[in-house]
């Protein structure tokens, strides 16, 4: 599993592609794991932070463990996963076995149609990094008695950090207090373990799920609470878990209680926008629309422009055009809920204007598809597929 999901190397600059390159490395790594794990002198080794870029220009950090400890961590998931999906509710939809993004979507608009249509949309500020380290633990204890097991999941939360400086070179940072590495191979499962205990609470006799009817969708760290009718208490309840009782922090400016019955009233979540338009048939009652987002496709179109730009003018076209097809499919897959045509055709015409300026840019005369043939046509010859 650890070899599928490759990865970036950690602090040691090993790779799994050169662990499974070399004859008879792999095996040696699992026997010196194992033997370093029954005689409990296993060691995790320091996680490499990065930075990777976000859609409104700020940065998210990146924690990425050794090859060894990824390893490790994927072994402890294996055992520990279906210990907790056990108790999982059926509202948690993110980094599950057999539940998707998909199904998540098609829980809010099962609510909305059925008039859930007030909706506290959360924002966790940081949430990955701000898990404190005490209250994860016991979330774990409620479940594993392991000592052993308890010990390497504290090993893996206290490990130091170390990150690159831009000019080169490293600097060690102290051992964190709080947070879980966001590319840790066992971060998906502690965060959820540690918000299940606010899905329990929700749901709970003295919870909104009771006194509001109120109806909970997460997704890791993103989630909605939705209502027939605005409940003061449910801002209020949600708040308090969240930041007295969780130790969490609310993104403010970006949390918000939306009603979707009012005019331009909107949702977005997972990528996609949630919004009621008027009937395209002119009928008086409107319809729940649900589309890729403006941010998605502003991503996207990034995405696209890098893999068209000028420090691609080498890349021969028809690895070009394979690269861009295999992105587009995977991107057409996942943006395929609800009704994408429009941004389908958005996408379709900002590659073909991407294409197009690309083959200028390579041609030192000014490129023109061949005569009576159009530029559709053209890139349709050249193998691109359109959505």
């Amino acid at each position: 599993m650890v070899a599928a999901n490759k990865g970036t190397p950690g602090v040691d600059g090993v790779n799994i592609e050169g662990i499974l390159e070399t004859p008879g490395e792999a095996e040696k790594l699992i026997a010196t794991l194992q033997s370093e794990l029954k005689s409990k002198t296993y060691q995790a080794q320091a996680v490499l932070r990065v930075y990777i870029p976000k859609g409104n220009g700020k940065q998210r950090p990146l924690g990425i463990p050794t090859v060894r400890d990824r390893v490790v961590q994927m072994a402890a998931v294996l055992i520990l996963e279906p210990i907790f999906e056990a108790d999982f509710l059926d509202c948690s939809y993110g980094y599950r076995p057999g539940k998707s993004a998909h199904q998540a979507l098609a829980a809010i608009r099962g609510n909305l149609e059925a008039g859930y249509t007030t909706v506290y949309d959360a924002d966790l500020r940081g949430y990955f990094d701000s898990i404190p380290h005490d209250k994860s633990l016991k979330a774990v204890e409620m479940r594993v008695s392991d000592r052993s097991v308890l010990h390497l999941i504290r090993m893996w939360l206290k490990s130091p950090v170390v990150e690159r400086k831009p000019g080169g070179g490293k600097t060690r940072s102290g051992r964190p207090d709080k947070g879980t590495p966001q590319g840790g191979v066992i971060s998906p499962l502690l965060a959820n373990i540690y918000l299940h205990w606010f899905d329990k609470v929700f749901h709970f006799a003295s919870g909104p799920a009771k006194w509001a009817n109120a109806r909970l969708v997460r997704f890791a760290d993103d989630f909605v609470a939705m209502v027939r009718q605005q409940e003061k208490e449910l801002a209020s309840f949600i708040e308090t878990k969240l930041e007295n009782w969780m130790g969490l922090e609310l993104n403010r400016d970006k949390t918000r209680l939306v009603n979707l019955t009012e005019t331009g009233a909107s949702l977005d979540f997972l990528g996609y926008t949630f919004r009621y338009e008027p009937d395209l048939w002119g009928k008086p009652k409107k319809y729940l629309n649900v589309t890729p987002s403006q941010k998605a496709l502003k991503r996207e179109r990034e995405v696209l422009r890098q893999m068209t730009g000028t420090q691609k003018s080498c890349q021969p076209i028809p690895e070009m055009v394979e690269e861009i097809n295999r992105h587009l499919r995977g991107w057409a897959n996942y943006f395929s809920f609800g009704y994408p045509r429009k941004a389908y055709r958005e996408v379709n015409w900002y590659v073909t204007q991407r294409m197009y300026q690309h083959l200028r840019r390579r041609s030192q005369r000014p490129f023109q598809p061949p005569e009576g043939v159009s530029l559709y046509q053209h890139l349709q010859q050249l193998g691109l597929a359109y959505l």
